[in-house]
């Protein structure tokens, strides 16, 4: 196989990379020791039974394998080379492996993009050579990659420098080499190993995207934990949540980084609110990514999936030897959003019959009579998966008698033999826990925590992920764009886009004098609103640019020449259109419907309550273009005044539907919106008992 067969299982060369099955080493060390030698050793302790192929000059032998002076006379194909070598000879050995047809690179020489101009440049000459020879380039400045379950260990971490089993389940991709073997150390110390650790480095061609859909695609992986700094391919990265949804496959992330807002967001709320940090939080929402807080709950969460799955539902019930850690428990499932149904009469009298002091409701306190009876716990549990209400998750909290010498056959074993019996619930144990107790309910695929909340945690946030994988995407499909307007856009301008969009808006009319301004209002209607039409005035409040309620001809007349005399004086270089005549609509509640181009994902859409919510309070939700119905309802549930929307002290709800449907039409133009048209929002779009309707718009172009 030369190194530029088109090989079938290999799209993109991501084979190649991530499960090579012929490995080179350049720049190869005889000390097992140093850089260059460590993947060696790695390699050769892991029993990676491809080929492994030393690279030095210098040296025949390299830790007992024939070693090669050039790259180029490798006999055999090369899969995957790993570029080990000082910074000087590193563009040399990228041309060398293009020239023999190496089919992918692992970069782990530093000092490119990452500390100079002139190391940027040299890392985007190599970046062209590799990409011009169709071999994919990992890093600069990167630390490699793991397949455990093949034991092509391209790393010199030092996580590997013990056996690591080849049955992992777990899938780590990470922007920080130094993270991705920490994490790599840390799992084992846990006792659930990876089954992949692959680190991107400066990404000079391969992005963390890629490692998503590698992952994606992996039978064995069944969750894909993200370590990411920001992402550079933004439909790219999509399509691998969208292939890991597909699959299956639970994904956690870390993400760093606070918000970044661009110098032109002071023009619009939309753009304003939707800092980096806060699409990436949308993505995740939208893709049921969990975002974890901490590497502690990142990790633990990874461990969690690949020993005990995902609940069915978010129902739940506890089990505990102590009421106050029984309650400490309810109220952090239920914060989180785990639901305890409370058991029936007829249940909670049989658990009164074995225990009359116990607590029955949910939590169940079976108290430390447990210690007494043995099959208390088990008798117990049975009665709580035989309720009508049985929760689909059982969390116990046994206490320190797990720490007894006697803990396993006394209870691990009964805990066991419950979990049999119930094969299709979810069940945590918690309590004070040995390593070889927890390697014994890991092997039994039951999850173990020593602190109680974060069994709750877990739980709860892993019934989330459930719930998104079992039902699609929501991802319609989109046709031609709607028209947009040539230059500088007024607000009729931005009325007219929504409404070709399929929104529905306000009837607004244009006047250029005082008299056409009347009759506009007199065939729309009294009462009505004269709003400044410009296109160079945003915000035409601040200018008194706006009279509401105007009730008849002569209040109009006065309102038009107030409002073109106020804009002369406050914006004198403004262009002056006339005015806006659309009818004064009351009631309802007033929100906002906004879309603002993202640079790294491209169209978002942004919901949120209108007026002083939006300008002081901030509470909205995003989605990504484009979205359906159904997306856009759990958007509007996302903020913290959804409320509002109902029925409120005798007023009556307002129509959802309309602001579900106004969100994914405005979604689905957005996606087929050229890249010119930077943001357009409706604020107030207007939420009526029986339909809704955006009463102002403002549409900014890149021009």
């Amino acid at each position: 196989m030369s190194g530029t067969d088109e090989r079938g299982d290999d799209p993109g060369n991501l084979q190649a990379l991530f499960a090579p099955r012929s490995i080179a080493v350049i720049g190869a060390s005889t000390d097992p020791g140093k850089i260059g030698g460590l993947p060696i050793a790695y390699l050769l302790a892991s029993g990676f039974d491809g080929e492994v192929y030393p690279v030095n000059p210098k040296a025949g032998i390299v830790q007992g394998l024939k070693s090669y002076a050039d790259v180029r006379e490798i006999p055999g194909p090369v899969d995957l080379a790993i570029c080990a070598v000082p910074n000087a000879l590193a563009r040399p050995a990228v041309e060398a492996c293009a020239q023999k047809g190496v089919r992918a690179l692992i970069m782990f020489t530093a000092g490119f993009a990452e500390v100079s101009p002139e190391g940027a440049a040299l890392q985007a000459e190599m970046a062209t050579i590799a990409r011009a020879a169709g071999m994919r380039l990992a890093g600069p400045n990167c630390m490699g990659m793991a397949n455990l379950r093949t034991g092509a260990i391209a790393s010199f971490h030092g996580a590997f420098a013990q056996p690591i089993g080849r049955d992992g389940r777990i899938g780590l991709v990470s922007q920080s080499g130094a993270f991705g073997g920490l994490s790599v150390l840390m799992s084992r110390q846990r006792g659930v190993p990876f089954a992949h650790m692959i680190t991107t480095g400066n990404e000079a061609d391969v992005e963390a995207a890629d490692g998503l859909l590698f992952l994606a695609g992996q039978p064995h992986v069944e969750v894909i934990l993200l370590y990411i700094e920001g992402v550079r391919d933004g439909a790219r990265f999509l399509q691998g949540l969208r292939l890991a949804h597909d699959a299956g496959k639970a994904v956690v992330a870390i993400k760093l980084g606070s918000t970044e807002v661009g110098g032109a967001a002071a023009a619009s709320h939309t753009a304003a609110l939707a800092g980096r940090d806060a699409v990436y939080d949308a993505v995740f929402r939208q893709y049921g990514v969990h975002r974890a807080r901490s590497i502690e709950e990142f990790l633990e969460l990874g461990c969690t999936v690949a020993v005990g799955g995902l609940p069915a539902n978010e129902t739940a019930g506890i089990v505990t030897v102590s009421g106050g850690v029984g309650v400490l428990m309810a109220d952090d499932a239920s914060t989180r959003g785990l639901r305890l149904p409370e058991l029936s009469p007829r249940t909670q009298a049989q658990i009164k019959e074995m225990v009359p002091f116990a607590g029955t409701r949910n939590p169940l306190d079976v108290t430390g009579q447990v210690v007494n009876d043995r099959n208390l716990l088990n008798r117990a549990v049975d009665l709580l998966l035989a309720d009508e209400s049985a929760p689909a998750t059982v969390i116990t909290f046994q206490g320190a008698a797990l720490a007894r010498p006697d803990a396993e056959q006394a209870f691990v074993r009964p805990w066991m033999e419950i979990v049999a019996r119930h094969p299709d619930r979810w069940f945590a144990l918690t309590g004070t826990l040995s390593h070889e107790i927890r390697r014994t309910l890991d092997a039994a695929g039951i999850p173990a925590f020593a602190e109680p909340t974060h069994a709750t945690r877990a739980a709860a946030a892993l019934a989330r992920i459930g719930a998104h994988l079992r039902r699609p995407l929501d991802i319609p499909a989109t046709g031609d764009a709607p028209p947009l307007p040539t230059g500088p856009a007024t607000e009729l301008d931005a009325l007219a886009v929504l409404r070709a969009a399929g929104l529905p808006v306000v009837d607004a009319r244009s006047a250029t004098d005082a008299d056409e301004a009347v009759r506009a209002a007199e065939a729309i209607g009294f009462p009505v609103v004269l709003k400044l039409l410009s296109p160079d005035v945003v915000h035409k409040s601040d200018i008194g640019g706006v009279r509401l309620n105007l009730g008849n001809a002569d209040a109009v007349r006065e309102a038009f020449d107030a409002i073109v005399r106020a804009a002369a004086a406050a914006a004198p270089g403004a262009r002056i259109d006339g005015c806006l005549v659309a009818p004064m609509v009351a009631g309802g509640v007033e929100t906002i419907v906004g879309l603002t181009r993202d640079p790294i994902f491209g169209p978002v859409v942004m919901f949120g309550l209108g007026g002083v919510h939006v300008e002081v309070l901030g509470d909205v939700s995003f989605r990504v273009a484009p979205f359906g119905v159904d997306e856009a309802h759990r958007m509007i549930d996302e903020i913290r005044g959804a409320r509002l929307l109902d029925e409120v002290r005798g007023r009556p709800a307002v129509d959802r539907d309309a602001l579900a449907q106004a969100l994914s039409r405005l979604s689905v133009a957005a996606a087929a919106w050229p890249a010119s048209l930077v943001s357009i929002e409706a604020n107030p779009f207007l939420v009526l008992e029986d339909g809704a309707m955006a009463l102002d718009a403002v549409m900014i172009g890149d021009g």
